[in-house]
């Protein structure tokens, strides 16, 4: 007779090599399955045996299943990337972007999903654009991604469960967004009716290509940024019934208050008959307003100004505003991501914007 093999409970694992599941369970003297469900199907077992179970996995070095291997047993990872084409440390400096994320992290952490961020280095998109082709993860969120980028084709030919945020549509993809262009509009028209006619305009950036300074027609023909396109777009519908009104855009190339500080310094001194700004952001307005206290500009009796997006610091400022509902936006994005995953389809959604008249606006000095 050839000799008996050896069973599963004969004796404790060998010195030297890697502590598997079926150490733990031969050291036990109980099956492969037991040792498993203690770890992932807890109610399974009593809670001696769990117990005893995991004080003799830790006794080994045994340090539970390896995630990606369970990973690839779901069929899920419990993950999302979140794809943000700037540096990952502008995604924690925007307040926009921080409120945004952590509205889309509160709403589908207890699905026990979590979130990684898929940010861009500076001045490059190479290294974001392979990250999300590598990245293992359930889905994706853009966040920020021109259109017709390598990295917005990368996240589509993933053909994952996607959700766009403030972007053109396409195939394959949810879309959540908010009323860029009549928020826009709103801004511009209240300047209009406060009697200003030479308006700057602090822009976002209008491509991948990203630059600083004045904007000119063939610039602005680049655009590729929904967010900045669609809220250009507002203030010259608002401005089109008014031949004689001129609007002075600028483009950041980053969204910072260090930005929209130099923007305006230039701005102001090429085109001193301006007597307003529009600003893109509310980050962008905050450096509009250091850049007018430098330059002894009264605010506003000398220099109105309007920002976009109603940051929680903004009522401080007492800045006139576009208000968007920055929190309801992730929470749609999310939820709409929760049914993409559940295989059902998701509806579009584009939130409301409205216009918040505080004291950094009035009628230009006569």
């Amino acid at each position: 007779m050839p000799p008996a093999k050896p069973t599963d409970t004969a004796g404790p694992p060998r010195a030297g090599g890697r502590v598997t599941l079926r150490d733990v369970a031969r050291t036990l003297g109980v099956s492969v399955a037991t040792v498993s469900n203690a770890y992932n199907r807890p109610d399974q077992l009593s809670e001696d045996l769990r117990q005893r179970v995991l004080q003799a996995a830790r006794d080994l070095g045994y340090h539970g299943p390896d995630p990606l291997a369970r990973s690839l047993r779901r069929g899920r990872t419990g993950v999302l990337g979140v794809v943000y084409d700037a540096p990952l440390d502008y995604a924690f400096a925007d307040p926009a972007a921080a409120l945004f994320l952590g509205s889309v992290t509160r709403t589908v952490q207890n699905r026990d999903l979590n979130v990684l961020l898929l940010a861009a280095p500076h001045d490059s998109q190479a290294d974001a654009t392979l990250a999300v082709r590598n990245a293992s993860v359930d889905g994706f969120i853009v966040y920020c991604a021109a259109d017709g980028s390598a990295l917005l084709r990368a996240v589509l030919e993933r053909g994952l469960p996607t959700v766009l945020v403030d972007q053109e549509p396409q195939v394959g993809a949810v879309n959540v967004g908010i009323d860029d262009a009549g928020g826009a509009q709103a801004a511009a028209a209240h300047l209009l009716s406060l009697g200003h006619r030479h308006l700057g305009v602090l822009c976002l950036e209008l491509s991948e290509q990203r630059s600083s300074g004045p904007v000119g027609p063939a610039r602005e023909a680049q655009v590729t940024y929904r967010t900045t396109d669609q809220r250009l777009r507002g203030y010259r519908a608002a401005a089109a019934p008014h031949p004689d009104v001129t609007l002075y855009p600028t483009e950041a190339a980053h969204n910072t208050p260090d930005s929209g500080e130099a923007l305006t310094r230039d701005l102001l001194t090429r085109h001193p008959q301006v007597t307003a700004l529009l600003c893109m952001s509310d980050v962008l307005a905050q450096g509009a307003l250091r850049a007018a206290a430098a330059l002894g500009r009264r605010v506003p009796e000398d220099l109105s100004v309007v920002g976009f997006d109603d940051l929680p610091g903004s009522e401080t400022l007492d800045l006139t505003t576009v208000w968007q509902p920055t929190g309801d936006k992730g929470e749609q994005v999310g939820q709409a991501m929760l049914t993409l995953l559940a295989g059902q389809p998701a509806a579009p959604v584009t939130l409301p914007t409205r216009l918040v008249v505080r004291g950094t606006t009035a009628p230009p000095a006569p």
